[in-house]
């Protein structure tokens, strides 16, 4: 029988896999071209850091399918996990093909409000679950803020 939690696993794989597929090459040769804020030192670790999100993001997701399994409600939830991580794996494909940070800015903006509607419904449900997306909602109004300093920075270039 096939568990819940690997069909979770399963779909956010899935999804942050479909990212690498939707970037252009072109996108990528543009920006690794655009310069970046002196403090940002620690973009290596931004694979890392999403990765451990997506793995928190996922758990958060298992938990709520199995406080009531299958429920309208539920469904509701699966549906909101599933609007914010394809909003989050947009951010790259979306902003390398219209070569904006601007758009990138927008989009991680979006993700960040999408994770705080999440956080507050899910917190209600299970306090765990909560705190697993903790680590999105800290994060994503950093990368928000980096991807609008690059485009600050790289405004002449635009």
């Amino acid at each position: 029988m096939i568990k819940s939690w690997m069909i979770i696993g399963a779909v956010t794989f899935l999804i942050a896999f479909s990212s690498s597929i939707f970037t252009p090459s072109r996108g990528i040769q543009w920006f690794r071209h655009l310069q970046r804020p002196n403090w940002l030192t620690f973009e290596r670790a931004i694979p890392i850091i999403w990765t451990t999100i997506f793995i928190c993001g996922a758990w958060s997701a298992y938990i709520i399918w199995e406080q009531e399994p299958g429920t309208q409600k539920t469904w509701l939830l699966m549906a909101l996990y599933l609007l914010l991580e394809i909003v989050t794996i947009a951010y790259t494909p979306v902003m390398f093909w219209m070569q904006s940070l601007q758009v990138g800015t927008i989009i991680g903006g979006t993700g960040f409000v999408l994770s705080l509607i999440l956080i507050l419904t899910v917190w209600q449900i299970n306090s765990w679950a909560g705190i697993l997306l903790l680590p999105y909602t800290f994060w994503s109004p950093i990368g928000t803020y980096t991807t609008w300093e690059m485009n600050r920075i790289n405004s002449e270039n635009e």
